[in-house]
């Protein structure tokens, strides 16, 4: 699939990922096309940072590197990440770099810039001799909160756009942004969750005991305890329906930054919130919810949206960034996989998750809805075929 050609064949496509800290969906992603590109044979190679290697090991025996794309901006540590992208790209010789995330993105084309030139005055970088790789920028989030977060994310959009051959981006409202921000291409691409397997009675028969919920109804989220996921707002809501009886049991799957203040919220506001933490048995969980919450302040295609459809679970989500597109648009209609809400409306949130509780038609439809929009929902080996046949015209448009 390259002018390069080996005793006589043609080598495989060389395609190095590079991602920084990262833990959830875009992990899970990366790690599902570098082993469907490996199994297809192409040479892959995975350039992180070693907590984010570790986590990518576990679904992709690829070769990999260790970089330290930090989250935050640290000029003197950021330059050496450069001249280290540099020089591993150059001597891996890389067809195709694709970059998951605006900061992995600029360092990539800061990294790639020149090669394939004379490069004079840059030998202390290592230049690459062969032509310049051809450069992919997944696109996976919205800027941060916050004014300075979000001057310094609007500069790596802008390298990002203005640098990449090929800008792809997980929701509608991102492909929008890159498409003004002047990208010469830009495409939506995808993110599947991965296929999950059944539970088995005994798995189940665990979570409800970790639950302890017994015969009271189960509001899941499953999420990482950072603010975008509006877990905050889930609790706020918790509040509002304590007085039931029964009293849901209100369950939060997942770990991070804010798991002390949220239970410290709980406790003030009186609601029954399980944080369990880190879990492995997500589709175990899903079985014995009610409902399904996604309170986030916004999502590109979040993993437990797709797999609460793929499960048949009544949903309630807020209606931000790409998740009416992938439900199916107005809440109204009878196609729509979720009940959709504003974000940041803790009694919009606890009206619409009572209204599912207390209406068995609404979570009959429901669940009919959003089981059958998953049956169009793209899978994990689609996007790797995909991904492979964007890496072959790119890197035959190089030769």
């Amino acid at each position: 699939m390259t002018a390069r050609e080996t005793s006589g064949e043609a080598a495989p496509l060389r395609v190095a990922f590079a991602l920084g800290s990262a833990t959830g969906g875009s992990a899970r992603h990366v790690a599902a096309l570098a082993a469907g590109c490996r199994a297809a044979g192409l040479a892959v190679s995975i350039l992180a940072p070693a907590p984010t290697l570790a986590l990518l090991r576990a679904h992709a025996r690829v070769e990999t590197f260790s970089l330290n794309i930090s989250g935050r901006p640290r000029p003197a540590t950021d330059l050496v990440t450069v001249v280290r992208l540099r020089n591993r790209l150059a001597s891996w010789r890389s067809d195709v770099v694709h970059a998951h995330g605006v900061r992995a993105g600029a360092f990539a084309a800061l990294a790639i810039a020149g090669t394939g030139q004379s490069n004079r005055g840059l030998r202390s970088l290592a230049p690459s001799r062969h032509r310049r790789p051809a450069l992919v920028v997944t696109v996976h989030n919205a800027p941060p909160a916050g004014r300075r977060g979000r001057l310094v994310y609007g500069v790596l959009e802008r390298i990002c756009a203005w640098r990449a051959d090929l800008v792809l981006c997980a929701s509608a409202d991102l492909t929008a942004r890159m498409r003004d921000l002047g990208a010469a291409e830009v495409q939506q691409f995808d993110v599947p969750a991965p296929e999950t397997t059944q539970p088995s009675l005994a798995e189940v028969a665990k979570a409800r005991a970790d639950i302890g919920a017994g015969d009271r109804p189960v509001v899941l989220a499953v999420a990482r305890l950072a603010p975008q996921k509006g877990l905050d707002v889930l609790i706020g809501a918790a509040g509002r329906w304590r007085h039931r009886d029964p009293q849901p049991c209100t369950v939060i799957a997942g770990d991070g930054p804010l798991a002390a203040a949220l239970r410290a919220q709980a406790s003030r506001v009186q609601a029954d919130v399980l944080l369990l933490g880190s879990r492995q048995d997500v589709p175990a969980l899903l079985e014995l919810a009610d409902v399904v919450v996604v309170p986030s302040r916004w999502e590109a295609r979040a993993l437990i949206l797709q797999e609460a459809m793929r499960s048949g679970k009544p949903i309630v989500a807020t209606s931000v960034g790409g998740t009416p597109e992938l439900v199916g648009g107005d809440s109204a209609s009878d196609e729509c996989g979720a009940l959709l809400i504003p974000p940041d409306d803790p009694a919009a949130l606890a009206a619409a998750v009572t209204a599912v509780l207390d209406d068995p038609s609404l979570a009959a439809r429901l669940r009919q809805a959003a089981k059958a929009r998953s049956a169009a929902l793209p899978t994990e080996m689609d996007a790797v075929n995909a991904a492979i046949a964007t890496y072959a015209r790119l890197a035959a448009g190089r030769s």
